[in-house]
């Protein structure tokens, strides 16, 4: 059995995190005696996520240009300069045979000294908008994995393979865990029930819009499942009390909350987006205005301009939710008709087809 050593390198937040442990799992189940080792930034979560996960870690010292003048600006080119040359003493000690990024900004100095070490690299992007880091990087990985069609516009075309994002394994077959979602949640399996998800610390303006919204849920009979988030526990886990409703701060068994799921109210995060494909659920994408390129709405768009989910701007909750939001439920047909078109977008395969390509690195 072969002996490989592979870098994954991908931080800053859970959507470049999560997909670049699947690409390691499946990559160790495929060659259980390789060796992994994972680059982070130094002060971001994937120095506590990986780990956890079972795998060593190195951080750089790292960071984005922000939108401000800033003195984290100031200090940008040193911390550039710093992370090359840490780069390029890990990948001469490593000595990895394919080097694999997923974005967030820490793998841009390590993909970059491995391309000129003539490594092979593979990148991952999960938006259909790509960040700075991939877009630099794609000028010399050798490929590129992608989850949206139509990114020729910002990838060298001959490079690009549509692979989709990897996601859990444990929502692929949610038809068979219905009843065991009701008694995990204690539902009322009678009623509709509507799961809002925020993001593992919380969406304030979604969070802002159920609590307002509640009585006029009540009047539709609804239960409700809100993924409230860690910085929002203390506001909102009164609503406990309420009947129908139950406020979780984090959500252990996602699958068990897709299952129990009728509609789906949801940030457009791409890792949820993928998600949500394979849940094929009908969903409705409200989308944060604050994230770098306005990427989640380019998501979002990404699946409802193929009538495949519905999107409400945040700065349109007020004027149309309760509209939108009447239609959905009262309607099987639109339900059906959602839940279908969803149901084309997914990648289930995603994770296995991306280490696939991995493994045409390996030959060459």
């Amino acid at each position: 059995m072969k002996h490989y050593k592979f870098i994954l390198s991908g931080g800053g937040t859970g959507g470049h995190i999560y997909p670049a442990i699947a690409i390691a799992n499946e990559l160790k189940a495929r060659f259980p005696k390789s060796e992994f080792l994972f680059v982070g930034a130094k002060d971001k979560m994937e120095m506590q996520k990986v780990p956890q996960a079972g795998y060593k870690i190195k951080g750089l010292w790292i960071s984005g240009i922000q939108r401000r003048l800033t003195f984290k600006n100031v200090l940008f080119p040193i911390k550039l300069i710093v992370s090359l040359v840490k780069s390029m003493a890990i990948v001469n000690a490593f000595k990895p045979d394919v080097v694999i990024g997923t974005g967030g900004f820490a793998s841009g100095p390590l993909l970059q000294i491995a391309a000129m070490k003539g490594v092979p690299t593979l990148i991952q992007e999960q938006n259909s908008f790509p960040g700075i880091t991939n877009k630099l990087l794609s000028k010399k990985a050798n490929k590129i994995c992608v989850a949206y069609e139509g990114l020729e516009r910002f990838f060298p075309k001959e490079k690009l393979i549509l692979t989709g994002n990897p996601v859990r394994q444990d929502v692929l077959e949610l038809d068979q865990k219905l009843e065991e979602a009701q008694v995990f949640f204690k539902l009322d399996s009678s009623k509709k029930t509507l799961l809002v998800l925020g993001g593992s610390l919380g969406a304030r303006r979604i969070n802002q819009l159920i609590e307002s919204e509640l009585e006029y849920f009540k009047t539709l009979d609804i239960q409700i499942i809100w993924q409230c988030g860690k910085l929002y526990a203390d506001d909102y886990s009164g609503y406990n009390s309420n009947e129908n409703v139950q406020v979780h701060t984090f959500l252990n068994r996602m699958d068990l909350a897709y299952a129990a799921a009728d509609i789906v109210i949801s940030r457009a995060g791409a890792s949820s987006v993928s998600e949500l494909c394979v849940v094929g659920k009908p969903v409705i994408f409200i989308p944060s205005p604050n994230v770098s390129e306005d990427h989640q709405t380019k998501n979002a768009l990404a699946v409802s301009e193929k009538k495949a989910a519905l999107l409400i701007r945040e700065d349109d909750l007020e004027s149309s939710f309760e509209a939108q939001f009447s239609a959905l439920i009262t309607s099987e047909t639109q339900q059906e008709e959602l839940s279908i078109h969803i149901k084309k977008l997914a990648l289930k395969q995603a994770t296995q087809t991306i280490v696939d390509q991995i493994e045409t690195l390996l030959t060459k």
